[in-house]
């Protein structure tokens, strides 16, 4: 993707995620601040926005003591943390299309998960994961494309052919990123972000990568929520700082309600990559 955007390519110099992204999807200590996720009687979460037409209440993560929900009953379900990045990314997609009502959110709680999670749900025992027409599909990326193909919604794709090969390359290039990314916590990582502002300058019929808001967007907005507090913070470095396009990326991305329901507070999310990376 670097070398359609006129820049030296990074692959090269990359290591891939691993299949485990559990390096990223932080403790149970560290989960969302009652201001971004308001607690519902039971011990679920009540989102503060409307959902389908009324307040969607989330469901408490289930820890090893939890009973299954009844599994491979006709219920589609989506299986996340509400911490973890790579299962935002889905979240984010749901609420989009308005699947709050045909797609349950199951909250998994990743440092004492249950036991019945990977030997009856998803033997990966990562999140997300997504129950439906009774089988079970993993992995973050593959999942965005496939609630876009198989439910109903808003589109998340363009029509546009252009836009559609080049939203393969920033999909493609997306884990790449936020890995390289990761590994800047012992640097700038200047070089990514250089990345973003060039491929959010190709296209002037809106403020997100492709114009409009798709799944590009939904890709690489969890993990700019967790990199911009943390390099202002600690490293004292404003992602954003001459990078108009990115600005107006992030100023536009906050406005929507289908990720606002899904974001989580600056400083958790700071305190969870500190404790992660052993930052005082």
């Amino acid at each position: 993707m670097a070398a359609h955007l006129g820049l030296p390519s990074v692959r090269s110099t990359l290591t891939k995620p691993s299949a485990s992204a559990s390096y990223l999807c932080f403790p149970r200590s560290l989960r969302p601040s009652p201001t971004v996720q308001k607690r519902a009687p039971g011990g679920g979460r009540r989102s503060p926005v409307v959902a389908m037409g009324r307040e969607e209440v989330l469901p408490p993560s289930l820890d090893s003591t939890a009973d299954p929900p009844a599994l491979f009953d006709g219920t589609t379900r989506l299986y996340i943390s509400y911490i973890c990045p790579f299962a935002q990314r889905t979240w984010i997609a749901r609420n989009y299309k308005g699947l709050q009502e045909k797609i349950q959110l199951v909250a998994i709680d990743l440092q004492n998960r249950p036991a019945w999670y990977k030997e009856k749900v998803y033997p990966g025992n990562k999140v997300p994961s997504l129950e439906h027409n009774n089988k079970v599909t993993g992995e973050s990326l593959d999942l965005l494309k496939y609630i876009e193909a198989h439910f109903d919604g808003p589109s998340l794709l363009p029509e546009d052919s252009e836009k559609q090969q080049f939203g393969e390359e920033l999909l493609s290039y997306s884990d790449e990123f936020n890995s390289a990314s990761f590994k800047g916590f012992g640097s700038s990582g200047d070089l990514e972000r250089k990345l973003l502002e060039e491929a959010l300058s190709k296209f002037d019929d809106g403020p997100f990568f492709l114009g409009q808001f798709s799944l590009v967007d939904i890709a690489y907005a969890p993990f700019i929520e967790r990199f911009q507090p943390f390099f202002a913070e600690v490293k004292n470095y404003d992602i954003t700082k001459g990078r108009p396009k990115l600005t107006l990326w992030i100023e536009e991305l906050n406005k929507l309600e289908p990720y606002k329901q899904t974001k989580q507070d600056p400083q958790e999310l700071l305190g969870a990559i500190k404790k992660r990376y052993g930052i005082a």
